[in-house]
């Protein structure tokens, strides 16, 4: 049975600024860094013979993010227009004490945010921003009767 969602992944172009990125701005541990060659099975499993991925396990409380940095072959950036309505996975989620806070620390270390804070809802404050390769990342602030329930 299917208890529940143990990781989330993201192919980069660069292992090292992601990982600086996610470590050093938003809080994440690294875990380990490993790298998969040709012989480890990677390209087995992800049906790309052959492929070599150096890999990241980062870590924030119970969640782990994944992060692959395809050497060969090598991957394709992301549409630079790609939008949160577009179809596939949209962003990777956030919980901040202090959306408004962490929003002006971020920018001031030169994050690109697509707006100010928005008070989405009563108490819960929202923005989103990019990520080293143009994915999306979302800020979310809930009081903390809101937190049992879903966004």
């Amino acid at each position: 049975m299917i208890s529940r969602l143990e990781h989330m992944a993201l192919s980069v172009s660069d292992l090292d600024i992601s990982v600086a990125f996610y470590r050093d701005l938003l809080g994440l541990e690294v875990i380990r860094v490993l790298d998969a060659g040709p012989e480890s099975g990677l390209g087995e499993v992800v049906n790309l013979p052959g492929c070599h991925a150096r890999i990241a396990h980062l870590r924030m409380g119970n969640n782990m993010l994944e992060v692959f940095e395809y050497k060969e072959p090598r991957g394709e950036t992301l549409e630079p227009g790609r939008r949160q309505a577009d179809h596939g996975w949209i962003h990777l989620g956030f919980q901040s004490t202090d959306v408004r806070a962490d929003y002006g620390d971020l920018k001031a270390k030169g994050v690109h945010f697509l707006s100010a804070p928005v008070e989405f809802r009563p108490g819960v404050w929202i923005v989103y921003f990019r990520g080293p390769d143009g994915e999306i990342c979302e800020l979310r602030e809930t009081p903390a009767n809101d937190l049992q329930r879903p966004p």
